[in-house]
């Protein structure tokens, strides 16, 4: 029943009701002893009538009352009155989220602060080892000045016996079970939690990516006319992406709830720290970009593989070239950010609009086109388009010669930069605008091909190394030497014969020092011809860390590729990668996130960040990004492994040795399992993953296998597979002083003077 204005329970005097629901009365309340409102809960006689469970109460809410946090409504304490049982807690004077929540969504700022505010909470709860179990936006309170109040943590099952099960729910937005296995509010629970399965803290994560859903979106992302049909949507629907349904919906945004709304929960956002702390990072972004002037701001565009109209479908070698050789000039033009090839051409023979695309890389503009080749001649049509509007900023469509295609090139590179500082910069598009534009694209594309048939040769060899065949990169080689046999002052042909030679040494298809001294000389050779090509000094940084632990040359070769071409996602992962190896952490996540922004459709890019993440301790978020590679990857080889160990680190042992088995590459996978399961204390299993990665892959793995001996506390048998590692120059020995699977070596006398034959330096 519910109570009178004005009458008592024990020391509290009932003001005014303020709710009701499945988990009870609440009405503000003056505590006559302090003189203080409070909010007061009236909970369901059932709790009353059941001596455990009123015991199991009382030790919950202790936890409850036990949470100190800016985002969480305080408990004071649990009281009886002549039967009844009430909770008193922190009043807040304001609105629940519901009542803020708009249709269309609020601005993105906003859902960003109050996402923040509410990761921030769940973290703080999941710390403590409670799960909240019903979030939702009426449980979420903002007060009058802006602060954000969690309610009713822990009360979701706290409040019901265990056998009692709600099943008649009055309303959508009721509770529709409540039960020591099964609580909440059916369109905002997780599908384990309909199925009636064990709970943990990912369920929370789950109730978040909704609610952030529906204060972006104005709705719910799963619809149903009843508990039924929205259950069974929450349990088999994909929701529909924010990017449709809100032009301003930032590209990371849409990835962490559509993280946080995975099915299987595996899959999901790791914890609600690294929820949080991605909001917080969008947050900033956001913020940055509107505090920059309009002289330092940037334009971007993605350039999509321009569709080959000739009648030989054989030339589409020559399409895709145009196309990746546009992009890489314009990536190097400053103040315009350029989606990464990676994940531009993700969209290659696929019917996505342009909005779509620009959504999905974050661009303001995309460039399209065709190219129709035959014989000598070559008719080239492009056009720039506003993703916000689908209005075309400029178009043209070009007839020459094979001779003319630099020109052409220059040409377009040329209006795309005059154009979009123009329209999206505000900048006037003179004469001055004019002779920047040329003067920047014909430095940035310096080191190409003087004739066509040596760039004809160079775009086919480009062509075949993406395939990444053994086959297709030994005919890449030929064709690269062609073309410098052709154009011996050709520098960008140059570059990529050291990369390629490199590959092939890499995979075993050619000696390690045979592969890398020819890399060596090609990169070389390159920054002969052109001192200022990136790519040239990439590679010398890619050999030098790799082959030759040349440490200090290698972060000086990262360094100059950066500032020759900062937006470019592979030199900036690979000096994150470096950076990590030397214990600067926070430097090789931030360079590895950005690789992230500039290719998010890379899993290549979302490995390294991972790799990153994991060497600095950051577990869940490493995971993350592994799930993210596999994702746009799924046989991708190593990553399944390297997720396995991030699974192992936070003890979910079974998952882990799940993930380690769906490892496609015996190395990796055999590695992987000889690790997990000894960390699983299945130490058997583990000596026998161990042996068979030895017998079948000693010749490649050395350094694998003396991780795997080093986690296995054979200490002995961890530096001798160093030492054959180190006299093979085996590429694993980069990630040596920041491997964590070595750290039962660094006690050992033997473990400095190893670092200080690398040129580490002790640990």
């Amino acid at each position: 029943m519910p109570l009178a204005l004005g009458s008592r329970l024990g020391t509290y005097e009932i003001l005014a009701p303020l709710g009701a629901g499945g988990m009870g009365e609440v009405y503000r309340a003056k505590d006559v002893r302090l003189g203080r409102h409070v909010a007061l809960k009236v909970l369901p006689e059932a709790l009353a009538q059941d001596a455990n469970h009123l015991a199991r109460f009382e030790r919950e809410a202790r936890t409850v009352a036990g949470l100190n946090h800016p985002n969480i409504v305080t408990l004071f304490s649990v009281e009886d009155d002549n039967h009844i049982r009430f909770l008193t807690m922190e009043l807040v004077e304001g609105q629940s989220l519901t009542d803020l929540i708009t249709p269309g969504g609020l601005p993105i700022a906003r859902v960003l602060d109050l996402g923040v505010a509410i990761a921030d909470a769940l973290a703080a709860a999941h710390e403590r080892g409670l799960v909240h179990r019903d979030l939702k936006p009426a449980n979420v309170m903002v007060s009058r000045d802006g602060r954000v109040k969690v309610l009713d943590f822990g009360l979701a099952t706290l409040a019901l016996g265990k056998d009692q099960l709600l099943t008649q729910v009055p309303t959508l937005d009721g509770p529709a079970f409540a039960s020591g296995m099964v609580s909440g509010t059916v369109p905002y629970m997780a599908p384990e939690q309909i199925r009636a399965e064990a709970v943990d803290a990912r369920a929370d994560l789950f109730a978040l990516g909704i609610v952030l859903y529906e204060l972006v979106a104005g709705h719910r992302p799963f619809a149903g006319s009843s508990v039924l049909v929205e259950s069974a949507a929450i349990l088999n629907d994909a929701p529909v992406s924010l990017a449709r349904l809100r032009a301003d919906v930032p590209a990371e945004l849409e990835r962490l709830v559509s993280r946080c709304l995975e099915k299987d929960s595996r899959k999901r956002a790791g914890t609600a720290v690294e929820v949080a702390n991605e909001l917080r990072r969008l947050r900033r972004t956001l913020e940055r970009e509107a505090q920059t002037p309009t002289s330092e701001k940037i334009a971007s565009i993605a350039v999509l593989p321009f569709v080959n109209r000739s009648r030989d479908e054989a030339d589409e070698y020559f399409s895709d070239g145009l196309a990746d050789e546009l992009l890489n000039v314009l990536a190097k033009i400053r103040r315009l950010r350029v989606a990464a090839r990676t994940s531009s051409f993700h969209f290659k023979g696929k019917d996505t609009t342009i909005a779509e695309v620009g959504r999905a890389l974050q661009v303001a503009t995309v460039l399209e086109g065709s190219v129709r080749k035959s014989g000598t001649r070559v008719r080239i049509s492009v056009q720039l388009v506003k993703v916000e509007d689908g209005y075309q900023l400029w178009s043209e469509t070009y007839d020459r010669t094979l001779d003319d295609v630099f020109a052409v090139q220059d040409d377009i590179a040329q209006a795309v930069v005059k154009e979009l500082r123009a329209t999206l910069l505000g900048e006037a598009a003179d004469s001055d605008a004019s002779r920047e534009a040329k003067a920047e694209v014909a430095h940035a594309a310096k080191g190409r091909a003087t004739t066509p048939e040596a760039h004809r040769l160079f775009l086919l060899a480009r062509h075949l190394y993406d395939r990444g065949s053994r086959e297709d990169h030994f005919k890449a080689i030929e064709y690269l030497k062609a073309a410098l046999a052709i154009d011996r002052q050709f520098a960008l042909a140059w570059a990529h014969l050291a990369q390629a030679y490199s590959r092939v040494a890499d995979m075993g298809w050619t000696s390690l020092a045979e592969g890398y001294a020819r890399s060596r000389e090609a990169a070389v050779q390159s920054l002969t011809l052109e001192p200022d090509l990136a790519e040239g000094h990439e590679q010398l940084g890619y050999i030098r860390s790799l082959h030759d632990w040349d440490w200090r040359g290698a972060e000086s070769a990262y360094a100059r590729a950066l500032q020759l071409a900062p937006a470019n996602p592979t030199i900036l992962r690979r000096a994150g990668l470096l950076a990590s190896r030397m214990g600067r952490h926070d430097e090789a996540i931030e360079l590895t996130g950005r690789a992230v922004e500039q290719d998010p459709l890379s899993p290549a890019v979302y490995h390294t960040h991972a790799r990153v993440l994991e060497d600095a301790g950051r577990h869940a978020e490493a995971e993350a990004a592994y799930r993210e590679a596999l994702e746009l990857a799924p046989r991708r080889a190593a990553t399944s492994a390297f997720l396995a160990l991030a699974v192992s680190w936070q003890r979910r042992h079974e998952e882990a040795i799940a993930e380690a088995m769906r490892e496609p590459e015996g190395t990796w996978r055999l590695w992987a399992l000889a690790i997990v399961y000894q960390v699983a204390g299945r130490t058997k299993e583990s000596e026998t993953a161990l042996h068979e990665l030895t017998d079948k892959y000693a010749e490649n793995g050395a350094y694998q296998i003396a991780e795997a001996h080093a986690v296995r506390g054979e200490v002995d048998a961890a530096f001798a597979w160093l030492e054959r590692a180190y006299t093979e120059q085996d590429g694993g020995l980069c990630s040596v002083k920041s491997s964590p699977y070595l750290r039962s070596l660094h006690g050992d006398r033997r473990w400095g003077e190893f670092l200080r034959r690398l040129g580490l330096g002790p640990t």
